[in-house]
Order: structure tokens, then C-alpha cells, then sequence
């Protein structure tokens, strides 16, 4: 049996406010082209449809679609849902959709429940973990003296461990959870699921399974033959921006785990960091193959250039964050008494600004905070002699 292993896709996210929906239909497009073009018969996902748990009309439209060409490509599809889906939502209708070949295992209650598949080796079970939040999870499995993920997930796969004893011999077994294993790397763009300080879990856990399907982390890793993260299908922060996005493409044979391949995924539009002076950044030649990327930029001019964005914008329209690092300077940490002792509201203005921007207000600026002090009632006694 072939499988395709994939996470995180989700559906709805942005990228420092951009949108993403374009570029996710996409890359989730060239699943389907995938498991038409390399015989694929069941697609796993494992969490994280979608990247909040009331998606918006139009990501529930995109994730709809790239399950119905999926399908239409000649794959089942088995779902689980990770920390930011909403696993009642994600699970409504679940019995009707798995006599179209859409299985969702939403529900603690099923997770020792597989969706039961045929080759010509026989069986093969695919049990699906839902996200598991450990304080509601040890009630509901009955294990209320078990603590954090690995209590939790222990008793799962104990479950699942004595489900597949009872199954016809030879039945081969995947797993997909969602969850943060030991010897996995992060990135920025997860969001914690730590408890108690804890929120990973060893690789132990997964023992028993021929293959373990694993979700959360976005970028594609092994941590044992068997047991893989395939990441998420397109880079979600600028920490991901070296990541080679990617799919498992894992087969079994009659004795369970016989291979495993990468095959990577497009990249809509790439990301791009940079750094230098902002005059630089607008002519250097060295940045014109960046002009279509997400861009990251960091300026080191002395003196914050005024509406940076706006001006990196005309050469990189698809600039969406900017930090600013004076070359040479040094954060100054003053608290709030010590930076006003002494001063007129006139000079705290001014030094405000100064602060922000790296260099005094000109004359201009210093008539027209003056101007807009004594609007404002605050005359600076230093100029009007006032004793207040």
C-alpha cells in the first residue's frame, strides 16, 4: 500500500497579514497531481487543517476542494485534527463522509478505531490521534493519574497496541498524532502546546506502529525510519525560509514499513531576507532576483529612514516585515523617572523622538512640537518664563 503523508496545512493563515489562500490552493493542488501521478492510495494528514478553529468561509472552500481532487485523483483520505482545528467542527458529518472516502478521527473515544484498508498483502489499520489537550484527554480516556502528553499518549497507543493484538495476523498498522516529539525541531510559526512547562513527548510512545505519521512541527524530519514529521506544505515564518517543503511518500509491503521518499512541493513565492542600508536595499542589483519574494528586511541606517515600508515597497512588493538595527548602536534601557527627571516637555519630546528614529528633530520638527505643546495647554516654562 502507498501512502502520502502530510500536516499542517493550515488552511486560512496569513503571512505578516498577507494572504495566503492563493498559494495554499496551490501547493495542495499538487497533492492531488501527486497521488494521481504516483499511484498514491491514501493520503494522511495529521492535524492542523486549518489554522483556527472557526475558519473563514473561503479556507473551508480550499481545504474542501484539494480533499475533493484528492479524491478525485484516486485516494482515500484519513484526517485528524491538530491544536488549532476545532476537532467537533472537523469531524462534523464524519460518518457520512467516510462512504465517500473522506475518514475523519475526531474524537478520543475512536482513536482505537482504524480506518481498515485492503492490498494485495492483506490488511492494513490507520489509527488517527486527534490533538490531544492532557487535562480533558485523562478524563476522557480514563486515566485521570496520567500527566502531560506522554501520560496521554501512552494510553492511546496502549489502545491502539491491544487493538491491532486482536486483529487478523499479518495486519500491517499507521499512526498519525499530533504532537511534539523528542529530537524534533521547531520553528517560529508553532504554537506552543506546552503543559506544565512540558510539551514533548519521547519517541517510545510510537512504539508497535510500521509507520507513524506525525504532525505539528513545520519543517520535514526523521526521528527514526518509522517515525517522521512531513512538515507543512508551505513556510509560515521567515525561520522556515531554508526549509525544503516536502511529503512522505511511505510504502508498505507485506512486512510492514518497506520504503520511505521525499518528494518536494512547490513554492509559490519564496522568502527573502535582507539587511542593510535602506538606499542599498532599493539600488543593489545584488536584491533584484527578490522583487517577487516575501521579504524580511533589516535596516542598519544610523538615522530611521521615514516611511521605509512604503519606499521598499515600489522595489519588493511583497515586503511584509521590517526591523530597524542602527549599525553600531547600542539599546538603551532607562526607566521612565530617570528619562524625564529634569526636562522640559519640550526636551521629552524631542528625546522621544530622537529615541525612536536615531537623530534629533530638525528645526521644522521642533517649531512644530513646540507649536502643538502650547495647543495643547503645555507651554514650555523655559520659553515663557512660567513657574508651574
Amino acid at each position: 500500500m502507498r501512502m502520502l503523508h502530510t500536516s499542517d496545512w493550515h488552511v486560512g493563515r496569513t503571512f505578516h497579514g498577507a494572504d495566503l489562500l492563493a498559494e495554499q490552493e496551490t501547493v495542495l493542488t499538487h497533492l492531488a497531481d501527486l497521488v494521481a501521478g504516483e499511484a498514491v492510495d491514501v493520503v494522511l494528514v495529521s492535524g492542523d487543517v486549518y489554522d483556527r478553529a472557526v475558519p473563514s468561509a473561503e479556507a473551508v472552500r480550499v481545504a474542501t476542494r484539494a480533499m475533493k481532487r484528492i479524491r478525485e485523483a484516486g485516494a482515500q483520505l484519513v484526517i485528524t485534527p491538530g491544536n488549532h482545528d476545532s476537532a467537533a467542527r472537523l469531524g462534523a458529518f464524519a460518518d457520512f463522509a467516510a462512504a465517500g472516502g473522506l475518514h475523519l478521527r475526531t474524537t478520543a473515544a475512536e482513536l482505537a478505531e482504524p480506518v481498515l484498508l485492503e492490498d494485495g498483502h492483506g490488511p492494513v489499520a490507520i489509527y488517527g490521534i486527534p490533538y490531544l489537550e492532557p487535562e480533558i484527554a485523562r478524563h476522557v480516556l480514563g486515566v485521570p493519574q496520567a500527566r502531560g502528553h506522554t501520560g496521554v499518549l501512552t494510553e492511546a497507543m496502549r489502545r491502539i497496541t491491544e487493538d491491532l493484538a486482536g486483529r487478523e495476523s499479518g495486519t500491517r498498522s499507521a499512526v498519525l498524532a499530533h504532537a511534539f516529539v523528542t529530537g524534533g525541531v521547531g520553528s517560529d510559526s508553532e504554537r506552543t502546546i506546552a503543559v506544565g512547562g512540558v510539551e514533548q513527548v519521547p519517541g517510545s510512545v510510537f512504539d508497535g506502529a510500521d509507520y507513524v505519521a506525525l504532525g505539528h512541527l513545520h519543517g520535514a524530519q526523521t526521528l527514526a525510519e518509522h517515525l517522521r514529521y512531513s512538515g507543512s506544505p508551505l513556510a509560515y515564518s521567515f525561520s522556515e525560509t531554508a526549509q525544503r517543503k516536502s511529503v512522505w511518500l511511505v510504502d508498505l509491503d507485506a512486512d510492514g514499513l518497506a520504503s520511505v521518499e521525499r518528494r518536494d512541493l512547490p513554492v509559490p513565492r519564496r522568502l527573502a531576507t535582507m539587511r542593510g542600508l535602506l538606499a542599498d536595499l532599493l539600488e543593489a542589483p545584488d536584491y533584484a532576483e527578490f522583487a517577487d519574494c516575501f521579504v524580511s528586511a533589516t535596516l542598519t541606517d544610523r538615522v530611521r529612514p521615514v516611511d521605509a515600508m512604503r519606499r521598499l515597497r515600489e522595489r519588493f512588493p511583497h515586503a511584509v516585515h521590517l526591523d530597524w538595527e542602527p549599525e553600531g548602536g547600542q539599546a538603551t534601557v532607562l526607566r521612565y523617572a530617570e528619562a524625564v527627571r529634569g526636562r522640559s516637555d519640550t526636551e521629552i519630546a524631542s528625546g522621544f523622538l530622537d529615541d525612536c528614529r536615531g537623530a534629533p528633530p530638525s528645526e521644522r520638527e521642533h517649531a512644530l512640537l513646540t507649536a502643538a505643546l502650547e495647543a495643547a495647554g503645555k507651554r514650555d516654562p523655559e520659553q515663557d518664563g512660567d513657574s508651574r
